[in-house]
């Protein structure tokens, strides 16, 4: 049966603050603590399973190996010799904000009744920029079947962040939707990291329905904000789009064009005297998972414990609950260790709609895989990582341990 499913990314055991993703203002103010990689994985095991409580598909894709040795010897060094910044980029545990991992069409939406994904390029920041080839290699085992077409980066330098900026409405997830990618424009402090002729090359690999795809601008003002994705200031499921105020350009077109597509949408938009854009950012508000609940219970919002500590978020949020809104549960939950770094509840993961039993059950999640894992993270993740750390060789040589414990008991030995 077609449904939603949400891969998680696993937090890796070389999770630290190195504050390499320029514009993640929660990335930069965190760079150089102490992080806890064990407690980090951990939080988003916990995350897994609060999504299978549910009644939610949950799936899972494992970290890359790290640190990236053979990417310092593209540019002629080692782990030893690297400058610490190289250093840093060669240790990042990113891969694991799914979100960024691929961009996703479902079968209903592509001319081909496949379901495409194209993996992210994520050339705008070094640190990332060496993860694709790791991602496609497990996107292809993941979607090995025929239901599925995986394809290749578009080519630098039109810099794509995949789901992140991407996002859909439909009546059902198993139907026919339309499809939005929001990119941004150059200029300012801060990147804009998805070019709009990425996002209209992978339409077109996709084989989307010109009339039903939108291609939609982020607003300066949201991004020299430190809204660096655009899942930061919007989200979408099923009929509802969940938006700040601020989130494109232009308002009052994206707003028309998006009812003219798609006339059923209800559009939820957060006013910004209500919550201010940097209370938005700082809480993660609408980088939660927007879920439709089993059994016709309506909308929950899988939202980060910052939003209940956020009062004027929480305030709203309260309210439009209590005005029977679609958004009809909170679900608040801790990933503080993730949110230090910049990824809220949405970054970790990667909506796929699609039949479970075509995916390599490898990557599927139930309660007992999820308490195999946590057993080799209790067992193999470090407890904290300085910044110091990053340049011992032992920690390399038990990380690397930490990865293989994991592959060897999920079966992965492939991704080694």
């Amino acid at each position: 049966m077609t449904t939603e499913i949400n891969f998680d990314g696993i937090i890796g055991p070389t999770h630290n603050y190195a504050g390499l993703s320029r514009g993640n203002i929660a990335s930069a103010s965190n760079a150089g603590d102490v992080s806890q990689p064990r407690a980090a994985a951990l939080q988003g095991i916990d995350k897994m399973r609060h999504n299978l409580t549910l009644g939610l598909p949950q799936g899972f894709f494992v970290p890359l190996d790290r640190p990236d040795a053979a990417w310092l010897e593209t540019l002629a060094t080692t782990l030893d010799a690297a400058e610490p910044h190289l250093r840093a980029q060669a240790w990042s545990a990113s891969s694991m904000w799914a979100a960024n991992a691929a961009t996703v069409s479902p079968a209903a939406d592509s001319s081909d009744g496949k379901c495409h994904l194209t993996v992210a390029n994520l050339v705008t920041m070094p640190h990332r920029s060496h993860e694709w080839q790791g991602t496609l290699a497990q996107l292809r085992l993941a979607f090995a079947d025929p239901a599925f077409a995986v394809h290749a980066p578009v080519p630098a330098p039109f810099g794509d962040e995949g789901a992140a900026n991407h996002m859909r409405l439909c009546d059902s997830h198993a139907s026919a939707g339309i499809e939005i990618f929001v990119y941004g424009l150059s200029g300012g402090r801060f990147p804009a990291r998805q070019h709009l002729d990425a996002s209209k090359a992978i339409a077109r690999r996709h084989r989307l329905d010109p009339a039903r795809t939108l291609f939609i601008r982020q607003s300066d003002t949201a991004i020299q904000g430190g809204a660096f994705h655009n899942d930061v200031v919007a989200v979408a499921n099923e009929r509802v789009l969940f938006t700040h105020e601020t989130a494109f350009e232009d308002r009052e077109d994206a707003h028309a064009r998006i009812r003219a597509a798609f006339p059923e949408v209800e559009i939820v938009e957060v006013p910004a005297n209500a919550v201010s854009l940097p209370d938005a950012i700082k809480s993660y508000l609408f980088n939660a998972q927007l879920v439709s609940l089993p059994d016709g219970a309506g909308m929950g919002l899988v939202l980060p414990t910052e939003a209940r500590e956020t009062p004027s978020v929480w305030n709203w949020l309260e309210a439009h609950v209590a005005g029977n809104g679609p958004i009809r549960k909170l679900f608040p939950v801790d990933v503080r260790q993730s949110m230090a770094n910049g990824g809220g509840p949405a970054c970790l993961r990667l909506r796929v709609v699609a039949d479970p039993a075509a995916v390599d059950p490898r990557f599927m999640a139930d309660e007992a895989k999820l308490d195999r894992i946590a057993d080799v993270i209790a067992g193999h993740w470090p407890e904290a990582i300085s910044a110091a750390d990053l340049g011992s060789p032992g920690l390399a040589a038990d990380v690397r341990r930490a990865r293989t414990a994991l592959l060897e008991t999920l079966g992965l030995n492939e991704l080694a």
